[in-house]
């Protein structure tokens, strides 16, 4: 059975790909992120997922970076939740019609795999797209998997994020690392 695989980045592709092999699928990972910035950022992540799935001999399709189509679907929606779940919405329901209109028997997500992400929502939005797009959702916990893949990313010198990729996740690193750089200046005072 051929499985399109969502890939958000490298180190969320290794657990997935691994599970959904032993589950008998042929797997093509599939990159649409329009939400991540910047584009060097971008561009970093799908080279990283290029040499990744390269490596192990399974087919990746990388669809145009289409910035401004993440930006026209969250304006006005820079808040939590809101935000993440319409740019899912938008990453997964590209990648069910994808795989609808290109006969592939399931589709899934990397992001299944992160423990940063809200799961529930993201299965939510798959079983949906399920049933609307005519295609098959394989649905497993990728978490179990989350500590091994970041160990692995580093043996084989996979490039490690630190942010889920979007201008807003960006900025709000940046923050909470300057908050704790202004609490550890306090205490050390």
């Amino acid at each position: 059975m051929k499985l399109l695989l969502h890939t958000c980045c490298a180190p969320c592709a290794i657990h997935a790909a691994i599970e959904a092999k032993n589950d008998n699928f042929s797997v093509t990972g599939f990159y649409y992120n329009p939400n991540i910035h910047p584009h060097s950022e971008y561009d970093k992540r799908e080279k990283e997922a290029e040499k990744y799935f390269r490596s192990e001999g399974l087919n990746l399709i990388c669809a145009e970076h289409a910035a401004g189509t993440f930006f026209n679907n969250i304006a006005g929606k820079t808040g939590l939740p809101e935000r993440c779940l319409m740019c899912w919405r938008m990453r997964l329901g590209e990648t069910a019609s994808f795989a609808s209109k290109n006969r592939f028997d399931a589709f899934s997500t990397t992001l299944l795999g992160s423990i940063y992400q809200d799961h529930e929502a993201i299965r939510e939005i798959c079983e949906d797209l399920s049933e609307r797009k005519n295609i098959k959702f394989y649905y497993k916990d990728f978490r179990t998997g989350f500590k091994d893949v970041h160990r692995i990313a580093r043996e084989k010198c996979i490039y490690c994020q630190n942010y889920c990729g979007c201008v807003f996740s960006m900025v709000e690193r940046e923050e909470r690392r300057k908050a704790k750089q202004l609490e550890h200046m306090a205490h050390s005072t």
